[in-house]
């Protein structure tokens, strides 16, 4: 008998799931929507200068890795680019208020902003000159786990391309 019991409680999960589904909840989902938004519509991201990651030409553009990762992204979920350029701080806070969809610069997975700012898996990672290790990540909204899931598939098939 307690075998049984195991068993239809092991089963709970499954039907929660299943129910979910049914009642057209999405898993994972974005409470401010910015996947649906972004998707054949405007990606606002966020920039500041970080050499080698992020250059400002002041007549153009944003240039470098992070801006080229960003247009690719774009691409694939058919978004238009709109640059918004700034200190981290207030990029953090853009992304916050919901007026940034991303925000890149060459930000760290140890940056003193990850309590404050969603953030994607590394995508890459450079040495110092003390032979540290850095990985890097772009910033995304807190919560937003549909547009951050779809930018982290991005990133791993264009790292494992």
């Amino acid at each position: 008998m307690l075998k049984s019991i195991g068993r239809a409680w092991a089963a709970v999960p499954v039907c929660i799931v299943l129910l979910g589904t049914g009642c057209g909840i999405s898993v994972p989902a974005d409470p401010d929507g910015t996947l649906d938004r972004v998707r054949g519509g405007v990606l606002r991201v966020g920039v500041t200068e970080n050499p080698g990651f992020v250059e400002l030409p002041g007549d153009g553009d944003p240039q470098g890795t992070e801006p080229e990762l960003v247009r690719e992204f774009a691409a694939v979920v058919g978004a238009e680019v709109t640059w918004v350029e700034g200190s981290e701080r207030e990029l953090v806070e853009g992304l916050k208020d919901g007026e940034l969809d991303a925000a890149v610069g060459g930000f760290r997975d140890d940056s003193p902003w990850q309590q404050k700012a969603g953030m994607t898996r590394p995508y890459g990672e450079t040495v110092d000159e003390h032979g540290a290790t850095a990985k890097h990540v772009l910033f995304v909204p807190e919560g937003e786990n549909a547009f951050l899931l779809e930018l982290d598939r991005f990133l791993q098939d264009r790292k494992q391309g």
